[in-house]
């Protein structure tokens, strides 16, 4: 196959010309340096995985997962610069196991040279397990260091013994700040953007954190050589893509999905579909608001009442089955589903409180028994002895101590005395009395 393999390191960041003029927008504004990486320094600054990665001059296997648009080849080929390895890229949509094969080849043959191989596989997600297997030995060797790209969650999309060898670093969506500098270092390459300036905020808003999005855009208007600037709607016109209207207000995008969101917090549903409705009729992207409202459904509602998550994501999937303006309607249904539902933040504070203590905590070993013993050796060294089955418990409940031995139990989750979680409380309530008892009793 043709082509698919870049064996060639972007030049050093003081060089100039780095892309041809004809170039892409995007293509000739990519970073030349990782400081020069916008909207992942939690990763890329001194104290992120990679910053300390590139300040020791060793890179370890990883993944870099996160959504279209962030940063993941750009700071893959920065990545081989930066500690002088060799740059080979390939991308699993249009490569096989020959492709795989040729590759490790000439990463040995380079490595038996002194030359170190970074071989960077975009859309990882794509090779089959059989052929994430294939890469093993070659990482365990050091023949590469191999670092993936994908939109998809590992989790699932990654086979575990790969994932045991690779570093799952995650990239954020570039928020509205991250898109503004970059917009900026467009309008320093190429000139001021014919936009006004809400029209310009209705651009940033409408590339939904996409970098190489917005820059395509933006070269779609530095080729049309306009001779006046486009406002909100002549823009949502010209593109021939829906964007956000908010004429009073530069701010007016962030301002009411605020007010959106503490609408159906205090369970106001008239407010709620008042700031919905200003926002869709703006010409606000409609997944954009409903990628709130599921996130309220989990933040605010919780098990207050659990149907409200499924409601978010039903409105989600007809949506975009029917589109607008006929699918706004499954909007409207669960923003007022979630503003009349009964209202908990326990989850969300759960999350942060149990995630607090897990990084304090560190590799704390549950407690013997109940660790499986696949193994005779794990079984004589006691894992799963005196393990009590809950099923075969009075009530199904055995009362036993879950906790890590160097551990005090902890309460992250409290639920509260409205809806569906009144019941949960109840239940909760009625095990630990029970437990009391069995602790008492032993």
């Amino acid at each position: 196959m043709a082509d698919l393999f870049a064996d060639d390191p972007p030049p050093p960041s003081d060089a100039p010309g780095s892309a041809r003029d004809d170039a892409p927008l995007a293509d000739r504004l990519r970073p030349r340096s990782l400081g020069e990486v916008i909207g992942q320094e939690h990763l890329t600054g001194p104290e992120g995985a990679i910053g300390r990665m590139v300040a020791a001059g060793k890179l370890a296997s990883m993944v870099l997962w996160g959504p279209p648009g962030t940063g993941k080849t750009s700071i893959a080929r920065l990545l081989a610069a930066s500690v002088g390895m060799r740059f080979v890229s390939i991308s699993a949509v249009f490569s096989g196991v020959a492709d795989l094969k040729k590759a490790f080849a000439e990463a040995d043959r380079m490595a038996k040279a002194g030359q170190k191989t970074l071989l960077f596989v975009d859309e990882i997600h794509r090779f089959n397990r059989a052929q994430q297997d294939g890469f093993l030995p070659y990482v365990e060797r050091g023949t590469v260091t191999l670092v993936g790209a994908t939109t998809e969650n590992p989790s699932f999309a990654l086979n575990a013994a790969l994932l045991s060898r690779a570093q799952v670093l995650i990239l954020q969506r570039l928020d509205h700040e991250a898109l503004e500098k970059l917009l900026s270092r467009a309008e320093d390459e190429e000139g001021p953007l014919p936009l006004t300036d809400e029209a310009r905020d209705a651009l940033i808003a409408s590339a939904d954190g996409d970098g190489r999005f917005l820059l395509g855009q933006a070269e779609t208007l530095y080729n049309a050589k306009l001779k006046e600037p486009l406002d909100p709607r002549a823009l949502g016109a010209f593109l021939q893509r829906r964007v956000a209207v908010y004429d009073k207000d530069r701010d007016g995008h962030y301002n009411l999905i605020s007010a959106l969101h503490k609408s159906l917090r205090g369970s106001d549903p008239q407010a709620s579909l008042y700031y919905l409705a200003r926002m869709l009729t703006a010409g606000e992207e409609p997944l954009y608001v409903l990628r709130r409202i599921v996130r309220f459904a989990s933040e605010d509602i919780g098990l207050a009442d659990p149907q409200a998550l499924v409601q978010c994501l039903a409105a989600k999937d007809a949506y975009q089955f029917l589109g607008s303006p006929e699918g706004e309607l499954a909007i409207v249904q669960a923003c007022l589903y979630c503003a009349t539902a009964p209202k908990s933040n326990a989850a969300y504070a759960a999350q942060k409180a149990a995630f607090r203590s897990a990084r304090e905590t560190g590799s704390l070993m549950p407690p013997a028994n109940i660790l499986n013993a696949p193994t005779k050796l794990m079984k004589d060294i006691g894992y799963g002895e005196g393990y009590s089955y809950d099923h075969r418990s009075e009530e199904g409940f055995s009362g036993d101590d879950y906790w890590p031995e160097e551990m005090e139990p902890q309460t992250y989750y409290t639920p509260v005395e409205r809806g569906f979680e009144r019941k949960v409380r109840e239940r909760m309530e009625y095990w630990e009395k029970l437990r009391a008892e069995r602790r008492a009793g032993a």
